[in-house]
C-alpha cells in the first residue's frame, strides 16, 4: 500500500494528512503522506455502488504510516512509543448498514487482535473510549493496551509519562490497538453506496477499521515482558517459527 494520496482522498476518510511537495517532472503535486492505511484502503470503491451481495468488503493492508503527533506535547518522545514513522497492519470492512452487523463486525476486529495479543501470551486490557475522546468520524472505538513495565506512571491508571514521576519506571498500561465503527461517515463523503434488494435504491455502506499491529510500538510490551536479568529476550513461542526456531535473543 502506498504510503501517500492525493487531497481528494485522506480528508474524505476522516483523517488530517500532513502536507507534503512530491515532486514530479519539472513541478509539484500535493500529496499527503498518510497516517493509516485506511485512507487507500477506504479510496479503493470511492463513487462506486456495490452489489449488496458483494458485502462485507475485508482488506488489510501493511504499510508506513506518518504523523505529526503535534498534540502530544512533547509527552513519550524518549524511545519508540510515539515516533512519526513507523509501520502498521491495518483491516478494514466495508459493509451493509445494519447496526447489528456493524457491531459484530466491531467484535470480531477486537478479537482478531486478542487473539494475537493471548497467543503472545501478553497482559492487556481493553478501553471503551468516552464521547469526548472520540474523533468527529467515530461512533464507538475500542482501544487495547498492553502492560509495559519500563513505562512511568506507578500505576495501572496511569498514562505512563515519564514527567509524573522521578522514580523508577514502576510500569502502565499502553495504547498499542484500536478498533473504530464508523457507520455511514467515510462511506457519505466518499459517496460509496450498495444497492438495497428490497428497495432497489442505493444506500451508503457502513465502515469499520482496525490497528492489528503497530511497529515498533508494539515491541515494547513484547521485549519488557520477556526480558531476563542479563538483558536477553526470551522469544515467545509463538514466534520462535518465524525465528529459525530461535529461544532466546542477546
Amino acid at each position: 500500500m502506498r504510503s501517500w494520496s492525493g487531497p481528494a482522498s485522506s480528508p474524505k476518510v476522516g483523517t488530517r494528512p500532513t502536507k507534503s511537495r512530491r515532486p514530479s517532472g519539472g513541478g509539484g503535486h500535493d500529496l499527503y503522506l498518510t497516517g493509516t492505511g485506511e485512507v487507500g484502503l477506504m479510496g479503493f470503491h470511492k463513487d462506486e455502488i456495490l452489489d449488496a451481495d458483494d458485502l462485507p468488503k475485508c482488506y488489510t493492508t501493511v504499510s508506513t504510516c506518518f504523523r505529526r503527533e503535534a498534540g502530544a506535547a512533547g509527552k513519550d518522545t524518549a524511545g519508540v512509543y510515539r515516533i512519526h514513522q513507523f509501520d502498521k497492519v491495518e483491516q478494514v470492512v466495508i459493509c451493509k448498514a445494519d447496526e447489528a452487523e456493524s457491531r459484530a463486525w466491531h467484535q470480531k476486529m477486537i478479537g482478531f487482535v486478542e487473539t494475537v495479543l493471548q497467543r503472545l501470551e501478553l497482559p492487556y486490557r481493553l478501553l471503551q473510549c468516552c464521547s469526548g475522546d472520540l474523533g468527529p468520524k467515530n461512533a464507538d472505538m475500542i482501544d487495547l493496551e498492553c502492560w509495559m513495565p519500563g513505562r512511568y506512571g506507578g500505576g495501572e491508571d496511569s498514562d505512563g509519562s515519564r514527567e509524573q514521576t522521578n522514580r523508577r519506571p514502576t510500569g502502565a498500561y499502553g495504547e498499542t490497538h484500536s478498533a473504530s465503527r464508523l457507520y455511514d461517515y467515510q462511506c457519505r463523503r466518499l459517496n460509496l453506496r450498495y444497492r438495497d434488494h428490497e428497495t432497489g435504491k442505493p444506500v451508503f455502506c457502513h465502515s469499520l477499521n482496525n490497528t492489528v499491529l503497530a511497529c515498533p510500538r508494539f515491541l515494547i510490551p513484547v521485549m519488557e515482558m520477556y526480558q531476563n536479568e542479563d538483558g536477553s529476550i526470551t522469544v515467545p513461542t509463538a514466534l520462535r517459527p518465524y525465528m529459525g526456531g530461535a529461544e532466546r535473543i542477546g
